[in-house]
């Protein structure tokens, strides 16, 4: 049972490496989701802010890589 429970884990952590940056993603996704579908955002606009905001991300989650 406990080898099952570390593969099941093992391959979790292939997809989910970092949980912060997956949840930050998954939220930036959703806001912009939302402003472009209620607030009439500009497509364009949204795909740009996604661009800028995913590269924010990876760049936060670097930066506390390289600190631990």
């Amino acid at each position: 049972m406990n080898v099952l429970r570390i593969a099941l884990s093992e391959l979790i952590g292939m997809f989910i490496d970092d949980g912060s940056l997956a949840t930050l993603c998954l939220i930036l996704i959703l806001v912009i989701a939302g402003a472009v579908e209620f607030l009439a955002m500009p497509p364009l606009a949204g795909g740009l802010l996604l661009l800028i905001g995913c590269l924010a991300i990876l760049l936060y989650s670097v930066r506390r890589a390289v600190r631990r």
